[in-house]
């Protein structure tokens, strides 16, 4: 019996229920939430969408931290807190808690932000070896950047490959001399400041649509970088992806949780894959690194 576990029933982690539902690529999807009979009607009504989607994995919503045992990936979406003066670390930190409790195999995909303090935070609190957690942010802004670059060359998106390393946010490294238009670099494609202006707009992706939502955030893309993610480790596909792994050394970097290609299957991050950099890019990851490292020594001053 082949499960996901998918912890917070919001929007983000609901629609990345209904992706690995549809996925057919495991027997049942946990979603688990405080609030009494969300997940349970959300559950229900995607359950009741299988004779026209065609899929059989079940979804079962619950309250119960138990009826997620022995999940083979859990995926700790729940980003707010829900409990009056419950901050974002301390959900985080009692999540991670009966994650071990009740799936002491699992992996664990961390999109909670401010991700690579966060994903930190889950490795430090389960105590499982740290390819075994990873955290979700490359694949969306590699995605974002895709986007914004076939936007602006009118490109079939699918011969778009876009290419970010580095932290989640400011310290992004989105690596345009990695990027293809139709199979050519992306500086035949665009000038310079055209790419500059789309590597801009990728770093504040993520702060464009709060602006245009007013309330809340975005979880569409969000939820298909996730859900692909866990289907990579359950198939043990592994394929090479931007996730936020732990560095060994690798580009001269060790000892945090940043943002790389790596090689993703069963039990996680398989092998970081290093690229070839340009000086700047290779800087911009360096300074991405002391940055994170800085908002990781800080971990326990910080109100999130």
């Amino acid at each position: 019996m082949s499960r996901i576990t998918v912890v917070g029933a919001g929007k983000y982690g609901s629609t990345t229920v209904q992706r690995l539902a549809e996925w057919d690529v495991v027997d049942e999807v946990v979603m688990t939430d405080i609030v009494e009979g969300l997940p349970q009607g959300l559950a229900l009504d995607m359950n009741q969408s299988r004779p026209v989607t065609g899929h059989r994995t079940i979804v079962i919503g619950t309250n119960d931290y138990a009826d997620t045992a022995q999940s083979d990936v859990v995926i700790i979406t729940a980003g707010l807190p829900r409990k009056p003066g419950m901050s974002r670390m301390d959900l985080l930190e009692v999540n991670a808690t009966i994650v071990v409790r009740y799936s002491p195999n699992a992996v664990i995909i961390v999109v909670t932000n401010p991700l690579d303090q966060m994903t930190t935070l889950a490795a430090n609190v389960s105590g499982f070896p740290r390819q075994r957690v990873f955290g979700q942010a490359g694949i969306l802004d590699s995605s974002r950047f895709a986007h914004f670059i076939s936007e602006k060359t009118g490109a079939d998106i699918q011969a778009v490959e876009a290419v970010t390393l580095g932290s989640h946010g400011d310290t992004m490294v989105p690596v345009p001399s990695l990027c293809r238009v139709e199979g050519k670099p992306l500086a035949e494609v665009l000038d310079p400041g055209t790419i500059d202006d789309l590597v801009d707009r990728t770093r504040k992706g993520g702060a464009e649509i709060v602006a245009y939502l007013k309330t809340g955030s975005a979880y569409y893309a969000p939820s298909a970088a996730a859900a692909y993610m866990a289907k990579a480790v359950i198939q043990d596909s592994g394929e090479q992806m931007p996730v936020c792994a732990w560095m060994t050394g690798e580009y001269g970097i060790e000892d945090v949780y940043l943002g790389v290609i790596a090689e993703v299957g069963t039990g996680g991050v398989k092998s970081v894959v290093e690229l070839p950099l340009t000086d700047e890019e290779q800087t911009g990851l360096a300074e991405a690194a002391a940055a994170v490292k800085e908002k990781v020594a800080d971990l326990e001053n910080i109100d999130i």
